[in-house]
């Protein structure tokens, strides 16, 4: 009978990043680290990395991380690009000359500005809203007391449609800008070309997602209980 399979936990680690196994040999690990227990899927992604298709892409992403840092002279590393500037210079590197941008309407002023920048850096850009094709909610099925503004005809998102204009301009790299949760996942779905997350989407949040995380113990406190 085959070995059953041990679930990663990183997220659980108990231990100092170094202090743990997976950076630094030496290191401690608890029972079920997946650096101890599975060898087999450590050499499959090893080999991947080998192949033309990751082997640049790979690099280029280690040297645009180390590239957003300068070493100041105590020796701490200072964090110096956004990620829209990450964006910039990986797309460089990369050789990449017409990017994808994939935004929500609601986003649709930052999505110029986006634009604005990208082309200023020298690429061709082809953008699409989510609510291209014009489809009503009532395709899918959904009464008018499911939409937003039940008084009015409603454009439903179209991530299917925004992927597929992506794949027949032919971009070269993707750029998603605040999609809806599920939205997001149709478009990385259908992209033919690689895709990478400027803007996550929260409404409540100012697209900071990460601010009911820091405010867990405060504010957010309701977030680590059971959501009805």
């Amino acid at each position: 009978m085959a070995e059953k399979f041990i679930d990663p936990r990183c997220a659980a680690c108990p231990f100092k990043p170094s202090e743990r196994f997976c950076m630094n040999p030496k290191g401690k690990h608890p029972e079920d680290c997946p650096t101890v227990h599975h060898p087999e899927i450590i050499e499959e992604a090893r080999q991947a990395y080998q192949t033309p298709e990751l082997a640049v892409f790979a690099k280029e992403a280690s040297l645009t991380e180390r590239g957003s840092y300068f070493r100041l002279p105590s020796g701490i590393l200072k964090p110096f690009r956004s990620r829209l500037e990450e964006i910039v210079a990986f797309s460089k590197k990369m050789g990449y000359k017409k990017l994808g941008l994939v935004f929500c309407f609601g986003l649709r002023k930052e999505a110029a500005i986006i634009a604005k920048v990208l082309e200023t850096n020298g690429f061709d850009v082809a953008s699409a809203a989510c609510k291209v094709g014009g489809l009503p909610k009532e395709s899918l099925g959904l009464t008018r007391e499911d939409q937003l503004e039940p008084k009015f005809p409603e454009s439903m998102c179209n991530p299917v449609m925004q992927a597929k204009l992506m794949n027949a301009a032919k971009t070269d790299f993707n750029i998603l800008v605040g999609l809806c949760v599920g939205h997001d996942t149709m478009a990385i779905k259908y992209l033919e070309a690689p895709v990478t997350v400027l803007v996550a989407k929260d409404r409540l949040l100012g697209h900071n997602p990460l601010a009911a995380v820091y405010q867990c113990e405060s504010y957010y406190r309701y977030v680590t209980m059971p959501q009805d």
